[in-house]
């Protein structure tokens, strides 16, 4: 095998071309985010050598599936105006085609994996989505792209189980809304809590065929890499190796950071390398290493570029030092949901 083959095979990106239309001003969910990511990789070397994906379309049966068609109403309505969905969550003319171009960077990341082209995937998706319910954006979301995908995944490519696993800082309440109910969608989430939305709970695991297939992990502030690397080795793996999902997707926010500005967790680029890590060495044990992560949030740019330097370096083997070690000393309050995590899961 070539170089130009091997890198192919190791991972492969999405960059939404036009994003920057997506904008208002002031506003933290800015054209930045993304850009610096980009920069941050290119620089490194590790941006121009691996292949991006082009979106081939959002299928309409996927897309109403997983939204309803009076929200989908309202959503391009509303984009027409530049208007918004709620005081946080803006929209601009372009914003309507940019969002379906977000969510099909999704599913070209899924389908590049799952038929075998790359092993791992990078979705620079904005606008983000894991807020967005099937009937209501919000939170900066306005198409819940992780959802999208995971749903073409199933409807589309017969995928029997897929898990999503949530670092962002925010409970993905979107997401969660949406596989609910279902048993084809393992949904984990860490987050930071109390904390907007308001929603994800430790005792929230689905209803009906879907229980049990609905995972949280929320955390108190002050928690950090001990914490999340606990969480992994003790409940995320253990309930993937339950689930057995076929494919991992990744929401990807990088603002559990601790020099985000709108939370207190204090989470280092190094340890979500290592988080990403652990989840590489999971797939490729047990879904022929069959992993994507598709942004999320994130508004501090120098956590953007350590963290997505750190989790791209995880995911193709290569040495990386953080430059922001995190100046805080981590609390302990996070073991009592440990505690409760593990009896609610019989661990």
């Amino acid at each position: 095998m070539n170089k130009a083959e091997s890198l192919k095979k190791d991972l492969v990106y999405y960059y939404p071309e036009g994003h920057e239309a997506h904008y208002e001003h002031g506003h933290p969910e800015r054209p930045d985010r993304v850009e610096v990511i980009r920069t941050a990789l290119r620089e490194a070397g590790i941006w121009d050598d691996y292949p991006k994906v082009i979106p081939q379309g959002l299928p309409e049966d996927i897309l109403t599936t997983i939204h309803t068609p009076a929200y989908l109403n309202v959503l391009e309505m509303t984009c027409r105006r530049g208007g918004h969905l709620d005081p946080d969550t803006y929209t601009t003319p372009a914003s309507w085609m940019l969002a379906q171009q977000s969510a099909a960077g999704a599913i070209a990341i899924a389908a590049e994996i799952w038929q075998g082209q790359a092993r791992h995937g990078f979705g620079l998706t904005r606008p983000p989505g894991h807020h967005a319910t099937r009937g209501q954006g919000m939170g900066f979301c306005l198409l819940n792209n992780v959802a999208i995908a995971a749903e073409y995944l199933v409807s589309m490519h017969h995928v029997r189980k897929v898990a999503i696993i949530d670092f962002d800082l925010h409970h993905g309440n979107g997401t969660q809304e949406i596989f609910w109910k279902r048993d084809d969608v393992f949904y984990v989430s860490t987050h930071q809590s109390p904390f907007y939305p308001g929603t994800g709970g430790v005792d929230d695991i689905g209803e009906g065929p879907g229980e049990g297939w609905t995972a949280n992990f929320p955390l108190p502030p002050g928690s950090g890499d001990t914490a999340f690397l606990t969480i992994m080795d003790e409940l995320i793996i253990p309930l993937l190796d339950t689930k057995k999902p076929e494919i991992v997707l990744v929401s990807y926010g990088f603002d559990p950071h601790w020099l985000d500005p709108l939370g207190q967790l204090l989470l280092t680029a190094d340890g979500y390398g290592t988080l990403i890590k652990k989840l590489c060495t999971w797939a490729d044990r047990n879904c022929e290493g069959r992993l994507g992560l598709v942004l999320e949030g994130g508004y501090d740019l120098f956590a953007g570029e350590a963290c997505s330097l750190a989790i791209v370096s995880a995911m193709i083997g290569m040495d990386w030092i953080d430059p922001y070690p995190c100046r805080y000393r981590e609390n302990s309050a996070w073991q009592y949901m440990i505690k409760q995590a593990k009896s609610v899961w019989n661990l």
